[in-house]
């Protein structure tokens, strides 16, 4: 799926300048709004905000990130201090935050964090509410990520999702002998294997990768219809179908380019980039970063995009990272946090924010569907609907501190990566991802 800091460090700045002059032609004016009065939320006096959130993979994200925050300075008088940090040092820096109860106000983490703190974090549902009914209601994995389990009690306030669906090189496929991406894991394995045959393979992350690893080994599992719990919050991965997704992967890593096992958010780009690989899974921010680089564009125009391999479910098996935002009790300035929440979820920053990243944060209220920017260009409209996928963290359980910390813990992750490597049998693999989730599901 995505991610690190400066994930796309060959960005040219032409790549900015042209993401700023889309952004700056949405206004907000195209977004079906509602007349629904917001919240009474008087801030505190001498309020001050610190937030934290991850880096970009976009330069836009943060540029039009915190000119939308000054812009709530500006109109509100409220200082507010973003820090942008590392993606896979978020989580530490939340963690010794919640622990200490110092730290952020409010920190934009992870799908899951919210729900791994739901004993320090504010209730937000007075925001959430009103958004939801300004900007058309919540799609689907905003409410999933948003609420916390069994209720209706809003924790996080997402902001989007980046999902990660295939990203490929058309000229590669077609030689290869495909004029599409199969949709089922017969067909999906020889479009990798005659890939690897003609030196133009395949690869996806196998390393501890927020996004993209993550991604990869949910994708594989729930291709084959397996699932880390069952509805009642069971653990369940020790299954035929886990087995099948294990065994699956034996036959597809030879096909993967090398190096796999130790990639993390930014290393698939930086080999799509180089012409060292063909195929693999991505957000939008690669497309963005080759098509606005003079040195990639010839890649950028043999890109395209297609949805992951449903396998045997009939259905996208995908999610998407979700960047959740959380307020910490131990903040001073609880009304304040809240009026900057929803302030930078308001159509005349969130459209332009959007935007510029060219949908890299697919959006999670459904009125941003009508966002100029999924007009803008025909090979990123696989991504408009990321955060209405059908599939979560922990699924089919409910979102708990347990499915946040299984993810963190990369336990699905370690479990395909001890296949592909071919360290242990799909057997003992499966047992030993069954133990470790066992002791965060009690």
């Amino acid at each position: 799926m995505v991610f690190i800091i400066r994930r796309r460090e060959a960005m040219a700045f032409g790549a900015m300048a042209a993401a700023l002059a889309l952004a700056r032609q949405a206004t907000g004016q195209s977004i079906p709004v509602a007349n629904v009065a917001a919240p009474k939320l008087t801030p505190e006096n001498g309020a001050s905000l610190r937030v934290l959130r991850p880096a970009r993979f976009v330069e836009p994200d943060e540029v039009i990130f915190r000119a939308n925050t000054e812009k709530f300075t500006k109109a509100t008088g409220i200082s507010v201090k973003v820090d942008f940090v590392g993606w896979e040092d978020l989580r530490q820096q939340a963690a010794v935050s919640a622990n200490t109860g110092a730290g952020p106000d409010v920190i934009l983490g992870w799908a899951e964090d919210p729900h791994v703190y739901s004993d320090k974090v504010s209730e937000l549902s007075d925001v959430a509410e009103y958004l939801g009914k300004k900007y058309g209601g919540w799609q689907f994995l905003a409410e999933k990520y948003g609420k916390k389990a069994g209720g209706n009690n809003w924790i996080g306030l997402p902001f989007g999702g980046s999902t990660g669906p295939i990203v490929y090189r058309k000229s590669a496929v077609k030689e290869a002998g495909f004029d599409a991406i199969p949709n089922d894991h017969a067909g999906f394995l020889k479009l990798c294997q005659a890939l690897k045959k003609n030196n133009k393979p395949a690869g996806f992350a196998l390393g501890n990768a927020v996004g993209d690893a993550n991604g990869f080994a949910n994708w594989l599992i729930w291709s084959h219809g397996g699932f880390l719990v069952d509805d009642a919050g069971k653990v369940a991965i020790n299954s035929k179908e886990t087995l099948n997704a294990l065994n699956y992967l034996k036959e597809l890593y030879p096909s993967f380019v090398s190096g796999t096992l130790s990639w993390n958010d930014v290393s698939n780009n930086r080999a799509y980039a180089a012409n060292e690989l063909f195929l693999t899974a991505n957000g939008v921010s690669m497309y963005f970063a080759l098509k606005n680089d003079p040195a990639t564009k010839a890649i950028a125009d043999d890109t395209d995009h297609a949805p992951l391999m449903q396998g045997i479910i009939g259905k996208q098996p995908q999610s998407a990272l979700v960047l959740n935002a959380m307020l910490f009790k131990h903040s001073k300035y609880q009304n304040a946090a809240k009026a900057y929440l929803t302030f930078m979820m308001e159509a005349e920053q969130y459209d332009p924010w959007l935007t510029g990243c060219l949908g890299y944060w697919a959006h999670p209220l459904k009125a941003y569907g009508e966002s100029k920017v999924w007009t803008s260009d025909p090979k990123i409209a696989v991504y408009k609907d990321g955060m209405n996928n059908q599939f979560w963290t922990g699924y089919k359980g409910p979102i708990t501190q347990a499915a946040g910390t299984v993810a963190a813990e990369y336990i699905l992750v370690q479990m395909c990566s001890s296949v592909a490597s071919g360290q242990v049998k799909p057997e003992d693999a499966v047992k030993e991802a069954e133990r470790r989730t066992r002791r965060y599901y009690r």
